[in-house]
């Protein structure tokens, strides 16, 4: 990042100068007051197109500042000419577009104050919350931008007394399910496969919603987390450090690992039958394509078995050959868990009625007896 972008103004709760000339009476906020607070209004993020592709804050609108093409010339004049130049520079690319940057701004605000950020909280908030402010808008400011925000999820994790409880079971043992049950019943529930829109293997991607980033990926476990109790437990599905291209983060993943874990064990045939019911109805090239993902590991007679299993719709063949894989992995997953561990043999119970004794198990003190 330049410095011409996010040079080092005072950001405390008082006025601050503008780069445009004048002077501001919104307020800096810490990024935790920041982000309670703009529930009350709309966050306006002044990065490049890149930046708030790359990730941005749940909820956030777009209001560049500068175009990607625009900022990567200023940088390099701030670099090689010097602050003034750059700044001028600035201007004039800034100069003709502010008219649609005010415009952009009210429609998005319809009265609502402006929570404006950048990346560390420096020249491009300052600059557009001194325009949006000068025809009328309310703006706030975020102390140390987004690159705070970033590291406010860090700071959430380790200093809150979070609890978590993890639920573990093979491969279609409607783990998913129990968790979505443990939410209607007024659980606290991080679903990870949700967020990262990937269903954790090889088939995982199928009939999902492109992933997000991962720096977006955090963002919206933060978000997740921030309508979260510290004093009430957290339930979430248990999983490998990656989901499809996202990966949990380190802190996060440790915490998960060590975390109490319910293994949730139904009948294999139960588990069969809820994969066939889960996974038959996307089409046979994606499924014959997942297995192919996983050819190595299954071998080349189980793979081509597999294959022609779903060519010709025997599905429950299908499902038996990729469980002899998953199987073996799930072992392995769960010899790396370091936090307590209970057993719970379901049969072939239902998601609702599995979740409804864990909750009562663990409210009673039961679970990890």
């Amino acid at each position: 990042m330049s410095s011409f972008d996010e040079g080092n103004y005072n950001l405390e709760n008082k006025d601050v100068s503008s780069p445009l000339g004048g002077g501001r009476e919104g307020a800096v906020l810490f990024p935790e007051i920041f982000l309670r607070n703009s529930k009350e209004g709309k966050i306006i993020d002044v990065r490049t197109p890149a930046e708030f592709e790359k990730g941005h804050i749940p909820g956030a609108y777009n209001i560049p500042l500068f175009t990607n093409d625009q900022r990567a010339i200023v940088g390099t004049i701030y670099k090689k000419q010097g602050k003034e130049k750059a700044v001028i520079k600035g201007l004039e690319f800034v100069g003709p577009a502010m008219k649609d940057m005010v415009l952009k701004a009210k429609k998005i605000s319809g009265g609502d104050p402006l929570y404006v950020h950048c990346w560390r909280g420096g020249m491009r908030s300052a600059s557009m919350a001194w325009l949006f402010e000068t025809v009328g808008m309310k703006c706030y400011t975020m102390q140390g931008g987004y690159k705070a925000y970033r590291r406010s999820f860090h700071e959430l994790l380790e200093n809150e007394p979070w609890k978590f409880i993890v639920i573990a079971g093979p491969t279609g043992s409607g783990k998913t399910a129990i968790l979505y049950e443990l939410e209607k019943k007024g659980e606290q529930v991080l679903d990870l496969e949700g967020i990262a829109h990937h269903k954790g293997s090889a088939f995982g991607s199928l009939g999902e919603l492109p992933q997000p980033t991962n720096e977006q990926f955090e963002n919206n476990i933060h978000e997740k987390m921030r309508s979260f109790s510290p004093e009430r437990p957290v339930w979430v599905e248990g999983e490998s450090r990656s989901i499809g291209r996202n990966f949990i983060p380190d802190d996060l993943f440790t915490m998960l690992i060590n975390s109490g874990t319910v293994h949730v064990m139904p009948d294999f045939e139960y588990r069969v039958k809820r994969l066939v019911v889960d996974y038959a109805k996307y089409p046979k090239d994606e499924l014959i394509h997942s297995f192919e993902k996983i050819a190595k590991r299954l071998g080349g007679l189980r793979t081509k078995n597999a294959v022609e299993a779903v060519q010709n719709e025997n599905y429950d063949v299908a499902v038996r050959i990729g469980l002899e894989y998953y199987d073996k992995t799930y072992q392995h997953a769960i010899d790396n868990r370091t936090g307590r561990k209970v057993i719970i043999n379901t049969g072939s119970d239902e998601p609702e009625k599995v979740a409804g004794e864990l909750k009562e198990k663990f409210h009673n003190g039961d679970l990890f007896k």
